[in-house]
């Protein structure tokens, strides 16, 4: 592996499942999302006798694909058994405790399609409370494909349960407001939510292609019989929505996307689920769809019985960088102002973790409005202001000033040099343009769909974020051969796609020396954590060491040089912070109060995506698949770590 290939990154149920300590039942341990375990047998005094106990593979690795295939499914274990899904459409349940399988399912896709993000995370389940003990069908695993259906199958045998949906199956690309327009440029790859009886589903719309992309209703179905219940669109259609006014223009109501492409959390007992969107598409041009675009890139509470928003929160107005909400939102309860209060907590890729009051979606901690750079676009009306914390510090660095340009030498520091000083540069939220922007955070964070791990005990949040800065530009229609552009783009360098009903095709790449390093000042990736008791941070600390792939990175810099990442990380009551996520093949674990890092782990590859825990016959275990792709290395693992017997 060259320099180029490691540094440069895509640019890319009656009542709630709590199931019991040993179980991990929901993508974020329960559907809350806060990603705690309260297993506590693996102690930061022991964790660094942690060894591989079993290693699961899917047989997955070599398929031909037209885009790479991305195992970043964290399990789920309930009544016994372990759940692990692939990219491909497959689900195989395992014996936790030896990594054997138990039954297997294929659902069959189009392994050949041209997905933009070829991902799953994961599956959802639901225990149906109306039927007898032993019935086929009660407890239900739900697989999302990428290619946009849900599919419903027995836990026990994994057979498709057949009276849910059309003979097991519901296709989210029916009936919806915009009609794909190929394909791949509709899927799915987070879990649904599940939640009182219903299954809440978002999608993957695919980004920058054309103005009116696909439409990214959030849709709930009966959990039993595949019935669609509801469905609500970010995009308001109706003149009487409360938000209508805030998208002007004759286009502006057939915008597309704003979907919600992460995982979704719910809070049973409130009735609620909350929705992180997205951008509005296209990502990087709003003239056709000017104001502040509301329900896009906000945290929307929505009523499970009927898809009426309660509240929703704008984390960006009009976004024109790609911040889409790609973290999970965390539903955990903080003491403020001596007071125990129920919050929302998200990360996002502008580096901010918002805490909302979960009845009213207020901010817990002060968010002010601050002015930030105008557009120079013709028929562009970038927001004035944005909003910032004014108590919890930004994760990751806002903006990229000359004396933040890196390079390991000075020849090397005055050519990345000579990259920024043309671009436009007036901090965070300055506007794509024709000579091109900077971007920091970038499109990948910032905060990304790793999201945020939260300590109880503590009040501790705990954040992986990216720090390296990218370029946008947007290029005339007039000034560029649309064709040989976007037939030469690459998803690991310099990436363009033509915006069709723009006159611009967008450009962007990180920002990085001739042999791939980034020209901004390491570390390249970070985990932060926030004590919600001040919103102090309590710690920071670099996050990845490339020099264990890379050797002769070791002279680069002083400091520790972390890397880029994505995935996520969990925190147990044994005070352990788990996460992967990095380039380097290794899963860590570092202590919750002081960030220090108390154990790694090695891994066949790397880890684009979040462990979980659970115990099995008396043993907690670690678990984390292996096989992100690209810059993280191919993979088809499923990896158990224990403690010694």
């Amino acid at each position: 592996m060259g320099l180029v290939s490691l540094f440069v990154l895509p640019v890319c149920g009656a009542g709630a499942q709590t199931g019991s300590s040993d179980e991990w039942v929901a993508y974020g341990h329960d559907q809350s999302g806060s990603k705690f375990s309260p297993l506590a047998q693996i102690t930061r005094g022991n964790v660094n006798t942690l060894a591989v106990a079993w290693t699961y593979r899917t047989g997955e690795l070599g398929v031909a694909t037209q885009q790479p295939p991305k195992l970043e499914a964290k399990p789920l274990l309930v009544d016994g058994t372990l759940y692990l899904s692939t990219p491909f459409g497959r689900v195989v349940a395992l014996d936790p405790a030896t990594g054997a399988a138990r039954w297997t399912f294929d659902a069959h896709l189009d392994r050949g399609g041209d997905w933009g993000d070829f991902a799953n995370r994961g599956v959802s389940t639901w225990l149906d409370p109306g039927a007898a003990r032993g019935a086929v069908c009660r407890r239900r695993i739900y697989l999302g494909t990428i290619d946009a259906r849900i599919i419903a199958l027995d836990a026990v045998t994994g057979a498709v349960c057949r009276g849910f949906g059309d003979s097991g199956t519901v296709n989210l690309r029916r009936g919806l407001h915009n009609v794909p327009y190929y394909p791949e440029e509709y899927e799915l790859t987070s879990p649904p939510a599940v939640v009182n009886g219903v299954i809440v589903a978002g999608s993957g719309v695919a980004d920058n292609n054309r103005l009116n992309a696909a439409s990214g209703e959030v849709r709930a179905y009966d959990a039993r019989t595949g019935a669609l219940r509801w469905s609500w669109d970010p995009i308001p259609r109706d003149s009487a929505d409360p938000a209508w006014r805030t998208w002007h223009g004759p286009m502006a109501h057939i915008t597309g996307a704003a979907n919600a492409w992460s995982v979704i959390a719910a809070d049973s007992a409130r009735g609620l689920v909350f929705v992180p969107t997205t951008s509005p598409s296209p990502d990087y041009y709003g003239g056709e769809r000017t104001g502040d675009n509301r329900y896009a890139n906000s945290i929307v509470a929505l009523r499970v019985s009927s898809g009426a928003v309660v509240w929703s929160f704008q984390t960006v107005h009009h976004d024109l960088w790609d911040y889409d909400n790609a973290s999970p939102p965390a539903l955990v309860t903080i003491t403020h102002d001596g007071k125990r209060a129920d919050v929302v907590l998200q990360a996002t890729k502008t580096g901010q973790l918002f805490v909302l009051d979960r009845d009213t979606g207020k901010p817990v901690f002060p968010v002010e409005e601050r002015p930030v750079p105008a557009s120079q676009l013709f028929s562009e009306h970038a927001s004035p202001t944005q909003p910032f914390n004014t108590v919890i510090p930004p994760l990751s660095p806002q903006g990229l000033t000359l004396d933040d340009v890196w390079g390991p030498t000075p020849e090397i520091r005055e050519a990345c040099l000579a990259m920024v000083r043309p671009l436009r540069n007036e901090g965070v939220f300055t506007p794509p343009s024709l000579q091109g922007t900077v971007s920091r955070p970038s499109n990948i964070g910032g905060a990304q769909w790793g999201g945020v791990a939260f300590d109880p005990q503590r009040e501790i949040a705990v954040v992986p974020v990216n720090t390296i800065a990218a370029r946008v530009q947007l290029i005339p229609l007039d000034q560029i051969d649309t064709a040989e552009a976007t037939k030469n783009s690459s998803r690991l360098g310099d990436q363009y796609t033509r915006m069709h009903g723009t006159p611009y095709v967008m450009r962007r790449n990180m920002i990085k020396t001739s042999d791939g390093v980034p020209c901004t000042k390491p570390p390249w990736g970070l985990l932060v954590a926030i004590d919600l008791r001040t919103g102090a941070r309590a710690w920071s600390v670099p996050l990845g060491d490339p020099t264990t792939l890379l050797p002769e990175l070791g002279g680069l810099s002083a400091a520790p040089l972390g890397t880029p990442n994505l995935g996520g990380p969990i925190v147990t009551a044994g005070g352990l912070v788990f996460i992967g996520a990095t380039f380097d093949h290794v899963l860590r674990a570092f202590d919750i109060e002081t960030g220090r890092q108390l154990w790694q782990g090695p891994l066949p590859g790397g880890a684009r995506a979040t462990p979980m825990t659970y115990q099995a016959a008396g043993r907690q275990y670690v678990v984390i698949s292996v096989g992100g792709s690209e810059d993280w290395g191919k993979g088809d693992y499923l990896v158990a770590f224990a403690l010694p017997r």
